[in-house]
């Protein structure tokens, strides 16, 4: 009996070439497939947005139902349900005639603060963002990383320095105690500069200066309708924030005069609860309702450009 040798075994039939052009199919996974996490898919993240709006919308909801309403309608009845009339009107004309139309000085006191200060903010970091980005000077890149070191300080941890410095000054309980520190915006700085790197070609300022413009020239008409969005975008976020600011002004003024809307309706509320004036708790309700209405204005006439510039260098 002879044994047959391995170098006669025939060889085995050589795997088809895979025909030019295709790619090789891929290989199957073995074992069971895993299914998407539950908060990933579709529906977890339709409701998760839909908790997210139902969070936003019911604090308005409740404010607005609660303006509707008499004092005794607003402590005898539900949050959410309406009463038995409709007393917005008459809520509005008390709100704009209590303690001598009051509440009208604190609305122009923060669209002073917010408005004018937002815009300055806005044109001052939309200025420093371009020359960090476009201009050479000494120590660019530490004085940016300064600007980077405000942006992670907290706005209520720089009130009691700010106090002792408008104290130094003489600045406590004056309109510009409150209106100068709103003019510093680190973060619109910040963004400024990734705004000028995303919209203003290089190429362009060249040519401006070929053609003998100043850097000052150049800022005004050439880059500075290029980075629009992004000035838009800064402004509004400065706008809200000294609108929604608190904490400096609590700290910074005692004159009633000078407050702005937010600090004067906690003046009303706390009023409500310490000295027991229910009245003033309806004040401090209808007030909340008319201060968000010039927020919610501001970004539906300019959410055109605000929407723009958020998006900015998302597509090339």
């Amino acid at each position: 009996m002879t044994e047959t040798s391995t170098l006669d075994a025939p060889a085995p039939a050589p795997a088809p070439a895979t025909p030019p052009g295709r790619r090789p199919a891929p290989r199957r996974r073995k074992g069971p497939v895993k299914s998407p996490s539950v908060l990933l898919s579709k529906a977890g993240v339709t409701a998760m947005l839909g908790l997210a709006t139902l969070y936003t919308l019911l604090p308005l909801t409740w404010l607005l139902l609660s303006s509707t309403k008499s004092r005794e309608d607003l402590f005898g009845t539900n949050g959410f349900a309406l009463g038995d009339e409709v007393h917005l009107a008459d809520n509005l004309g008390h709100l704009f005639s209590a303690d001598g139309g009051v509440y009208v000085r604190w609305i122009v006191n923060t669209v002073l603060y917010a408005g004018v200060g937002g815009l300055l903010a806005a044109v001052f970091g939309v200025a420093a963002g371009y020359a960090f980005d476009k201009l050479a000077f000494p120590g660019k890149e530490r004085l940016f990383a300064l600007v980077l070191l405000g942006v992670m300080v907290p706005g209520t941890a720089m009130a009691i320095p700010l106090y002792l410095l408008a104290a130094e000054a003489g600045l406590v309980n004056t309109f510009w105690g409150v209106f100068l520190p709103g003019l510093v915006f680190p973060f619109g700085v910040y963004l400024a500069r990734v705004f000028s790197a995303s919209y203003v070609p290089d190429e362009v300022l060249e040519a401006a200066r070929m053609d003998g413009a100043s850097e000052f020239r150049i800022f005004c008409r050439v880059a500075f309708p290029m980075i629009a969005p992004g000035f838009v975008t800064i402004f509004l976020f400065q706008f809200t924030q000294i609108w929604n600011s608190f904490f400096l002004p609590l700290v910074m003024l005692s004159d009633q005069d000078l407050y702005p809307v937010n600090l004067g309706l906690y003046v009303w509320y706390s009023s409500a609860l310490s000295q027991g004036h229910p009245e003033d708790y309806l004040l401090a309700v209808v007030g909340s309702l008319v201060s968000v209405a010039p927020l919610i204005a501001v970004f539906l006439m300019l959410q055109r450009f605000w929407k723009s510039g958020m998006t900015a260098g998302a597509v090339k």
